[in-house]
């Protein structure tokens, strides 16, 4: 009898260490929650110019400046970057990638457009018209810039422009696609918004209100769009057409906003908290970040990217 008893308690203990080495094992194998979007980390820029717009395509991160000797600078993974030189000096205000290129537009130079397959060699291109080219993106096909003073242009390769009307000569400063849908926003004009299926035909509709719309994303199924001024700095639709006005939390100059890791994330160029984030676009949380004219934020690769005057963070 003893003996039985002793050969169970054995078999009980190795049972027990067996159980418990497996759950140790699969405490480690179970894969960290992302913190994109909750704590943000300031970066160094290659060179301290105005770097104005961020993008990511084939595994790299491409900023581009309206100032500075190098006014392009690159990075594998957000954190540290590389210098790089334009093709010409312009004052380049917003760049993309799509179709294996990364694309740059300008508000003045000769040439206002510039291409790169791989973000460090650019080729200036002529643009489709002389206007303050400030936004660009790419969808369906087709690269579209919007401009300042009015116009919108459109190219299959991003090499060769055709300009295009715009719906309102307002000033168009950010334009987005999403759910088969080009949409622009304004910061004025009688109607703020403007959406195109191909980017080519567009049509007015009315903003939520008469603010300074300053950027348009899309994620998640909605359109959201942020200001610089305003009651409500925040605008969602779910169509593009319809828009609802939304409180920021901060009555910041809130200057770009992107989606990614199931949030919605905001930089604003001035305030003490200058960044905010929503699951929804409708609610909004801010988080304390370095205080700096933040001019952009895009998501890819598992971090939020903003970029500054001389600056960089990073979320995680």
């Amino acid at each position: 009898m003893f003996k039985q008893i002793l050969v169970a308690l054995l078999l009980f203990s190795m049972i027990t260490i067996s159980v418990l080495a497996v759950s140790t094992n699969d405490l480690e194998k179970t894969p960290t929650i992302s913190s994109a979007g909750v704590s943000w980390t300031a970066r160094e820029a290659a060179e301290a110019n105005d770097w104005y717009s961020v993008a990511y395509g084939n595994g790299l991160f491409v900023a581009v400046a309206n100032n500075g000797e190098h006014r392009v600078m690159t990075s594998p993974d957000g954190l540290t970057w590389t210098a790089r030189a334009a093709a010409e000096q312009n004052n380049w205000w917003a760049v993309t990638y799509g179709n294996g290129l990364f694309v740059a537009v300008a508000r003045n130079g000769a040439n206002r457009v510039m291409t790169s397959p791989d973000g460090i060699n650019w080729t200036a291109r002529k643009a489709a018209a002389a206007k303050y080219w400030v936004a660009v993106t790419y969808g369906n096909g087709i690269f579209v810039a919007v401009a300042l003073n009015g116009g919108v242009m459109t190219s299959t390769d991003g090499i060769t422009w055709t300009t295009r009307v715009a719906a309102e000569a307002n000033q168009w400063n950010s334009v987005t696609y999403g759910n088969g849908l080009f949409v622009a926003v304004a910061l004025k004009g009688a109607q703020r918004v403007m959406t195109s299926p191909d980017g080519i035909t567009w049509t007015a509709r009315k903003a939520a209100s008469t603010n300074y719309w300053r950027c348009v994303t899309y994620g998640n199924g909605t359109f959201v769009a942020v200001a610089e001024n305003g009651t409500r700095r925040v605008m969602t639709s779910t169509d593009g057409i319809n828009w609802t006005p939304r409180y920021a939390d901060g009555a910041n100059g809130w200057n770009s906003v992107s989606y990614g890791n199931g949030l919605f994330a905001a930089v604003a160029y001035d305030g003490n908290d200058s960044v905010m984030t929503s699951p929804d676009g409708i609610t909004w949380t801010a988080k304390p970040t370095e205080k700096k004219s933040w001019y952009c934020v895009t998501y890819a690769n598992g971090k939020f990217v903003a970029v500054a005057p001389d600056g960089v963070m990073t979320s995680p």
